[in-house]
């Protein structure tokens, strides 16, 4: 089994390739009913698939890791992957404390480098087609060979990029920007662009939209909003801003 969790898509495409390569069936996070637990075969392998949101896992992933539950698991091989558009500081590290704190081991750890999605912050934004080709060539020469290693059910394996301040961007920078920075409040929609087309709802992972066909967009402002820009990536007009953190700044999704 691979739960994941993705908004843009980075995540998404590197679990369907590893879910094509070892056989192994997939679950969106977003999508599961908590309350009923997650039935496994005999010794099947736990993947974990997700994006860092300000070096940390995002608090969908650890909401779900806090409240899910497993029927037939006894000691099973569990893995994780995180994507980032870089270094992922101390990432692994809480969401291997996360596990543990459900009496959970964590195996193996991977990391790659995908495109970068984040704009919400001044100075930074999508990067160039050039940049963005580049990285996707190599994360896919990084799962050729992380593949053989979940396949195998290796132990003990750390394959991630913490990069230079590790401790600093996860539990000073991270959070700064769960503080701050998870928050709806400045998404706004730029009404004679808006085709009222209900994209940005359909693709919201917490349901934190309402809209639809001929509806304009409003956020609910309930607190679920993971400041994944999925909507404002994907909106076909461009119509949707974060306050003037994305003025003249790019789109990008997987595709």
């Amino acid at each position: 089994m691979i739960l994941y969790f993705s908004a843009t898509g980075n995540t998404r495409w590197a679990a369907e390739y590893i879910s094509e390569a070892i056989g192994e069936r997939l679950v969106n996070m977003a999508d599961i009913d908590v309350s009923e637990p997650l039935e496994l075969s005999d010794g099947e392998r736990v993947g974990f698939c997700f994006p860092v949101h300000g070096w940390r896992p995002p608090m969908l992933v650890r909401r779900f890791v806090a409240s899910m539950r497993f029927t037939n698991f006894h000691d099973n091989y569990v893995w994780a992957l995180c994507s980032a558009g870089d270094d992922i500081g101390q990432t692994m590290e809480i969401f291997t404390k996360d596990l543990s704190a459900r009496g959970i081991a964590l195996h193996s750890r991977f990391s790659i480098i995908m495109p970068e999605s984040y704009v919400g912050l001044p100075f930074m934004d999508v990067d160039k087609p050039e940049k963005e080709y580049a990285k996707k060539k190599t994360a896919k020469m990084m799962l050729e060979e992380y593949v053989r290693d979940i396949a195998e059910c290796e132990r003990g394996i750390t394959r991630t990029y913490k990069g230079k301040w590790p401790r600093t961007n996860s539990y000073v920078l991270g959070e700064f920007f769960v503080g701050m920075l998870i928050t709806d409040s400045p998404f706004r929609v730029t009404e004679d662009k808006c085709l009222r087309c209900g994209t940005c709802a359909s693709v919201c992972p917490v349901n934190d939209i309402e809209g639809g066909k001929d509806m304009m967009p409003r956020w609910k402002h309930n607190g679920q909003c993971l400041t994944c820009f999925n909507c404002y990536h994907h909106c076909p007009t461009h119509a949707i801003e974060y306050g003037r953190r994305t003025k003249n700044k790019g789109q990008y999704y997987y595709k």
